[in-house]
């Protein structure tokens, strides 16, 4: 089968281990506004332009865990300070999605809190008691299985698990198990712990389907790493766009639209998608119901899904949720639409009953591997 644009959602974490964060500060939150935090459309501020005044009000918005070359956030973040006159202060680029949760859990009450999440399936469904309900002017062009019914999340951007690797490194890689053979020793690298973070996770289940495996048994891919370690190939660096163009991390397991994002800065890099293993899916968008910024929150939100703001997910060779709809409406950056590499094979799509068993299986066993 062939796939190129359409996705749906998948799990993108697994069951989390706690993550320590700094202790909340003495100062309280007194700049949100109930009305704000009550609205659950632009309507209820009388438009978009009442929206926008309420949001240059309040003058700042907290994101977290927004890293500037994931999914083109650095030019959104930019974008969006230059077109509305706010400051976006981005704290822990580089959290998971539980240190996000964290993050608002300690910090709440306070005016650090972050105002708005990016987080994987199973954190965020296991959360959504901490959003607030939000409907975008673009709703209507939002599949229905990609978005809560009541507007408690949205997915925004998403692709397909892949191997990057630089060509002038490593010799082309074919196949997952092309990883095992002694042209890789010490080159492969993992973004993030599968315990944590979702890119790691989606990770190591395209090793488990590659391998015999399925979203009902990520065991198989559990074994791989064992086996990419006992080699000597496995590397334990968080890969980023630093260690990519430094030539620290050769080969990277991670999402496509990541690999196209080196691939600017190395001309060496190349990303393939397994045709044996192919697992996509979505992150989630949500409101923080205790946003000490309301009004931002929901404009940023109306940013992300607008044609500019998917546009600039799609610059990025993300694919934005809206693409479809997009491109019937003449809308989308057709040269970016058409430069998303088709990706041969039966696609995967775990439940989050799935991810849920696989992340408790990864949290009796991963370390036991990798340690």
């Amino acid at each position: 089968m062939k796939i190129r644009r359409s996705l749906v959602s998948i799990a993108a974490l697994a069951t989390l281990a706690a993550a320590g964060a700094c202790a909340a500060p003495d100062d309280d939150n007194d700049s949100g506004d109930n009305s704000s935090a009550a609205a659950t459309s632009a309507e209820d501020f009388g438009g978009m332009e009442g929206l926008v005044e309420a949001a240059q009000e309040e003058g700042e918005l907290n994101v977290i865990a927004l890293p500037p070359d994931w999914a083109n956030y650095g030019e959104l973040i930019s974008t969006f300070e230059e077109k509305y006159d706010i400051e976006v202060n981005s704290a822990q680029p580089t959290a998971s999605s539980q240190e996000e949760i964290n993050a608002a859990e300690q910090l709440k009450g306070t005016d650090r809190a972050p105002d708005v999440f990016d987080l994987g399936q199973s954190v965020a469904l296991a959360n959504t008691d901490m959003f607030a309900e939000y409907k975008v002017e673009t709703w209507d062009s939002i599949p229905d299985d990609l978005k809560d019914p009541d507007g408690l999340w949205v997915n925004d951007y998403g692709g397909y698990m892949a191997i990057g690797y630089d060509s002038s490194k490593v010799p082309d890689v074919t196949s997952l198990k092309d990883l095992l053979k002694p042209a890789y020793k010490g080159k492969v690298a993992l973004n993030g712990d599968p315990t944590q973070a979702g890119a790691a996770f989606s990770g190591v289940m395209m090793a488990a389907i590659g391998n015999g495996g399925s979203a009902d048994d990520i065991a198989p891919g559990v074994d791989f790493f064992a086996d990419l370690k006992k080699a000597g190939n496995f590397l334990p660096v968080d890969p980023d766009s630093a260690t990519i163009e430094n030539g620290e991390t050769p080969v990277v397991i991670d999402w496509d639209y990541l690999g196209a994002a080196a691939a600017k800065n190395v001309s060496t890099w190349k990303t393939v998608v397994p045709a044996e293993a192919v697992v996509g899916g979505y992150y989630f968008q949500a409101i923080n119901a205790d946003a000490p910024h309301p009004a931002a929150a929901r404009l940023w939100q109306e940013f992300l899904y607008s044609d500019e703001g998917q546009n600039l997910y799609l610059a990025s060779g993300a694919r934005p949720v809206r693409a479809d709809a997009m491109a019937e409406a003449g809308t989308v950056d057709q040269e970016a639409y058409d430069k998303l590499p088709p990706v041969e094979g039966d696609p995967v799509y775990p439940t989050n009953e799935q991810t849920e068993e696989a992340g408790a299986y990864l949290a009796d066993n991963w370390s036991k591997v990798i340690s």
